[in-house]
Formats: structure tokens, sequence, C-alpha cells
């Protein structure tokens, strides 16, 4: 693995997402990497430590919403490498039928080309309604 995380690193990664591929999700994180996640019980929302936990909380959603896509992603880093930023439109269908579809954004801490924080950030609208 390079020492060097690129903005082509963190395409092929939400790439991987939308194909519900884990391993592929998975190649720049590191082992114990940590994740913020959009909701919780905290004004943080929830954290989840090591790739593991973050790769099971990333299946339970592909399980939660089938269809779950981040589209429309771009992807840039600082210039010192440490910091990246990925945009996305998050479209998914939940259990009840409505809809979900709102931008957001993944602000990245990188050390030695790995992952080390990902904190997830998007809007919040009421779901669309099922017609």
């Amino acid at each position: 693995m390079s020492a060097t995380l690129t903005a082509a690193d963190l395409k092929a990664t939400f790439d991987a997402f939308n194909r519900h591929d884990i391993a592929g999700v998975m190649t720049h994180f590191a082992d114990d990497c940590v994740f913020y996640t959009v909701a919780g019980d905290h004004e943080f929302g929830n954290r989840i430590q090591g790739r593991e936990a973050i790769a099971r909380a990333f299946e339970g959603v592909w399980t939660a919403m089938p269809d779950v896509q981040w589209a429309e992603h771009s992807h840039f880093l600082s210039e010192d490498g440490t910091r990246g930023v990925s945009q996305w439109t998050f479209r998914a269908t939940n259990p009840d039928g409505s809809r979900i579809e709102v931008q957001g954004a993944d602000l990245f801490r990188i050390q030695n080309g790995q992952i080390v924080e990902k904190q997830a950030i998007r809007k919040q609208r009421p779901a669309i309604p099922v017609k």
C-alpha cells in the first residue's frame, strides 16, 4: 500500500460503497480507524472503532437499504495529504418504502496513506413518503 492516499483512492472507496463491496471499501482504512456516524446518541453521532466494527456498520446499511447509493461523489485532499473530503448525495429506500435523498460529506483524517478517521455529515430532511 502506498504511503500516500489520493483522491482517486477515495473515489475507488465510494465506487466500492456503491457496489456493496466491503473489501473494496475497507482497503484504505487503518486497523484502528474511527468512524463517526451521521446520527446517534451523541452530538457527534456514534463512534465506531476498528476495521471489523466499521465494516459491520457499513454492511448493516446495505442490509437495511439494499438500493443505497452515494451518488455524484467527488473528492479532494489537503496539500499535505493529512485531510480529505468526499461530497456525495445519499439515496436509499427505507424499510417502510419511504425515500432518503440528501447531500452530505465525509471528512477524513489520513496517516501513512490510510484513513484513521471518517466523520460523516449529511443534510437532514424528512423522508420522501411512499407514493
